[in-house]
């Protein structure tokens, strides 16, 4: 509890200051010009509210209560500056009887007012002071409203400076996994590939590769260049992202290394991999199996593939204390073997019926065959598909065979010879309508979420489920866990099941991953409501054993301090593009869905921050360079607002016309309440779903 209080900690002072150095820019140059500012506050006193407060000379410092931002109130600052001119000389031409001399002292004439609420005296000092903000230049002013900017860039340049000081671990730009049916799968990438150009361009970060996707131009396909193991000329791919978040993706996910997660889990709780004996540890690196050397995680893939029904013998180098008080060194390390059973495939006894064929890869075999999007697979070599969920695997079995694929296509069936590769990877449905893919073909297919046959005895005979059931939606529940019993959901939301929704494939691959003795609860076509719980299955494994590893990544640290300052001014630029081609983007390739409010802020912060110092500095760097770019966009009331009048004013000679600025300024207003209460309501959204 302590360290999420710690952590809590850290993240709000982290984000207070970012605002801190953006009131502090305007602050400083507003001093320097020569301008009194009556307040500095952090967060707005909305009706006078405050956490706290001080007086330091001439201004007051506080904090606000609403922490959405913060402000620096300098004499004479007004967002009408032409009413506030033509107010005084309104002012000015009343009765002598109705004026108010502005050298008055007393309380009683210097609390009267004139025209419309208009201090008389408060209003000749705002603009005709020395010091008054209004009373300086319009160069000056200019100065004043972009130094938050100027400031916000100052602040980003420095943290990413010392984050690189300290060192960045940087993901590198590769395949881990990937999405059946999505773009990268179509396109025909492979686990383990390796990225190193895109759209002509070299790149050695996973980031690249996200920034280039979600905000790269995107309409004739994003150019990429891999090498491949084994191969030795640079392959080259055009991926044509898919739409169906709200950004552009390929689906894939990052590269790892044949070394378990360092820090938290590193084997799902009940796996295979849970039960290695000796038990496995985090940090341990998979050096050999069976006698077999590992050289890179492609290979440990490839023989996790192949060998998923077997008894595997893993030497894994793990680190152990030195007992020898007398050596430098606190640790070493040491090979240990490790027994890991296979992981048979959880199953329910459903057999749900076959789909139609979703996508097909590029140069598969099924695609070399003339095998279509929408053909729906019939029969292998005359029989008829028994378990759409088992035909990956059993067609793995005759990988190198030619097989005749039975397809209907237009309605009518169609026979179509395919000769099976042999595929050293597996894949698996990852994300929400994922189809189920088959390597050694090469497509990826639906399967519906109607029952076709029960399997007799079987978990769901049991439950009553019959043959043509619909299933609606299901849920997952974990055993009692903790001192307190409670019941812990394994997911946060049940899975949905329709004709929009084919998640079966999802589903069946999440049970794989559930804490052991789990219920599931499937609800039906009639609402009726079924609980039953997950079998072991004879002769059908799963090759993903259960294992957590660590992504591929290098530590890139700055050796001096010119070199700390050129990395800096590189992730500055990088994250100041990034949002200005976010922006530009905003509503055609980029839903206003993925904008983030205060609350998913926070949470990001929070993430970066677990995962240390330079994370953290590195996601200052980022929000620090949003606060630059948005603060600069030609809104009224933000500092682009501001200086875009104060441009007109500077070219005309005079301000802009009363009635425009009000109109403009009103619609800023309007504008930036409707913004934020759009983004607060996504944030309430996504915590509450």
């Amino acid at each position: 509890m302590l360290y999420y209080i710690g952590l809590g900690v850290i993240v709000a002072v982290a984000l207070g200051f970012v605002i801190f150095v953006h009131e502090l820019g305007h602050f400083i140059v507003a001093k320097l010009c020569g301008v009194k500012c009556e307040k500095f506050y952090l967060g707005f006193d909305i009706g006078g509210w405050k956490l706290c407060k001080f007086r330091r000379g001439e201004t007051e410092y506080g904090i606000g209560v609403l922490p959405l931002g913060g402000y620096v109130k300098m004499l004479g600052q007004e967002d009408n500056p032409s009413r506030l001119r033509a107010e005084i000389e309104r002012a000015k031409l009343q009765q002598p009887g109705e004026n108010v001399s502005a050298d008055s002292s007393s309380k009683e004439s210097g609390d009267k007012q004139l025209g419309e609420g208009l201090d008389l005296a408060a209003a000749e000092q705002a603009l005709y002071d020395p010091r008054s903000y209004l009373a300086k230049s319009v160069p000056k002013r200019m100065a004043i409203i972009s130094a938050g900017v100027i400031m916000n860039v100052i602040f980003a340049f420095i943290m990413s400076m010392a984050a690189y000081y300290i060192g960045v671990e940087q993901i590198l730009c590769g395949v881990g996994l990937m999405f059946p049916g999505e773009a990268a799968w179509r396109a025909g990438l492979r686990p383990g590939d390796k990225i190193v150009e895109i759209a002509g361009k070299k790149v050695a970060r996973f980031q690249d590769l996200q920034k280039n996707v979600t905000v790269g131009d995107i309409d004739n396909g994003v150019t990429m260049a891999i090498k491949r193991p084994g191969v030795k000329e640079l392959l080259n791919f055009i991926v044509h992202p898919d739409r169906i978040l709200g950004y552009p993706s390929i689906g894939i996910s990052n590269p790892c290394i044949a070394v378990l997660r360092k820090e938290g889990l590193f084997a799902i709780p009940g796996s295979a991999a849970a039960q290695a004996k000796p038990a496995l540890q985090n940090g341990d690196r998979i050096v050999m199996i069976d006698g077999v050397k590992v050289e890179n995680f492609p290979e440990l893939n490839a023989y996790l593939a192949e060998h998923r029904d077997k008894l595997l013998q893993l030497t894994v180098e793990c680190t152990v204390p030195v007992d020898d008080k007398k050596q430098d060194v606190l640790e070493t390390s040491k090979l240990v073997d490790v027994t890991v059973p296979p992981q048979p495939m959880h199953t329910l006894g459903l057999v749900m019926t076959m789909g139609e064929i979703a996508a097909v890869q590029d140069g598969s075999p099924a695609a070399l065959a003339g095998i279509k999007a929408h053909d729906r697979i019939l029969k292998i070599d005359g029989k008829p598909v028994d378990d759409p969920m088992l035909l990956p695997d059993q067609l793995r079995r005759r990988a190198g065979e030619t097989i005749t694929l039975t397809v209907q296509r237009d309605g009518s069936p169609l026979d179509i010879p395919v000769a099976l590769r042999r595929a050293d990877w597996y894949e698996q449905p990852i994300r929400e309508n994922n189809p189920l893919s088959i390597p050694e073909l090469g497509v990826a297919y639906r399967v519906l979420n109607k029952v076709d046959r029960v399997i007799s005895g079987s978990p769901a005979e049991k439950a009553g489920i019959k043959p043509d059931e619909i299933i609606r939606k299901a849920i997952i529940i974990s055993p009692d866990t903790g001192r307190d019993g409670k019941k812990l959901a394994q997911l946060k939301k049940p899975i949905p099941f329709d004709e929009k929704n084919p998640n079966w494939p999802l589903f069946f691959y999440v049970i794989q991953m559930v804490l052991p003795d789990s219920q599931v609860e499937l609800t039906l076509n009639n609402n009726r409501k079924v609980k039953l719980k997950t079998e072991d299955a004879a002769d059908w494994f799963n090759p993903d054993r259960g294992f957590i590893f660590e992504p591929q990544a290098s530590m890139v640290k700055a050796q001096s301090f010119a070199q700390a300052a050129n990395l800096g001014a590189e992730e500055t630029w990088y994250y100041l593009t990034l949002v200005i081609q976010i922006v530009r983007k905003l509503g055609t390739q980029i839903s206003f869905t993925e904008l983030a409010g205060p609350g998913s802020i926070a949470m990001m912060a929070g993430q970066a921050a677990q995962q240390g110092p330079a994370k953290l500095l590195l996601f200052l760097t980022f929000l620090s360079a949003n606060l630059a770019v948005l603060n600069l966009l030609p809104i009224p009331l933000l500092d682009g607002g501001h200086l875009i009048f104060l441009a007109y004013e500077g070219i005309r000679g005079k301000p802009a016309d009363e009635r425009v600025q009000i109109g403009l300024s009103l619609i800023g207003l309007v504008f930036l309440i409707g913004l934020m209460l759009y983004v607060i309501g996504l944030d309430f959204l996504r915590f509450l779903f």
